[in-house]
């Protein structure tokens, strides 16, 4: 009998949440128009830059982690430590700290006020299917070291 490893079960990759809701935005804006002129400025344009700037760092950083440990970001495998310095010292989540900027980058390029009005359930979608099963897991692979890890470093920034 084949014992099952345990993992955080997540079978939805996490970038490609991000990306369904991105698309989803787009299909609310054909269908229910807002005008979003606001969104396609020089000052918009500026916010994008700077988000996708803070994008880089947090994904550079916490993906060098993750290969320097050689530790996997599939999240149906199981973890091989507990990564808790450098951008995990600052975000238990660089990772969709770091989508959620591009995201929003891309809304002060190419968005409209639905990817805005979206971004809320976006969060909501990462932190209940993603995050939590994530945190039960690294609980029980973990335990009082990420424990530890939870009460010191916030779960987003």
């Amino acid at each position: 009998m084949k014992v099952k490893q345990d993992s955080p079960g997540v079978y939805i990759p996490p970038p490609l949440l991000y990306v369904l809701i991105f698309i989803a935005a787009v299909f609310l804006q054909k269908k229910f128009n807002i005008d979003d002129a606001m969104l396609h400025t020089k000052p918009a344009g500026l916010a994008g830059v700077l988000l996708f700037i803070a994008a880089l760092f947090f994904l550079a950083s916490s993906l060098t982690t993750f290969f320097k440990t050689k530790n996997t970001v599939v999240l149906i495998k199981a973890a091989t430590s507990l990564q808790t310095t450098g951008i995990y010292g600052i975000s238990r989540n660089p990772m969709y700290v770091g989508l959620l900027f591009v995201y929003l980058g891309l809304v002060c390029f190419i968005g409209n006020w639905w990817h805005l009005i979206l971004v809320p359930l976006l969060i909501f979608i990462i932190q209940a299917y993603v995050i939590k099963r994530e945190e039960k897991y690294l609980e029980r692979a973990f335990g009082n070291q990420f424990l530890a890890y939870k009460k010191r470093v916030r779960r987003w920034l």
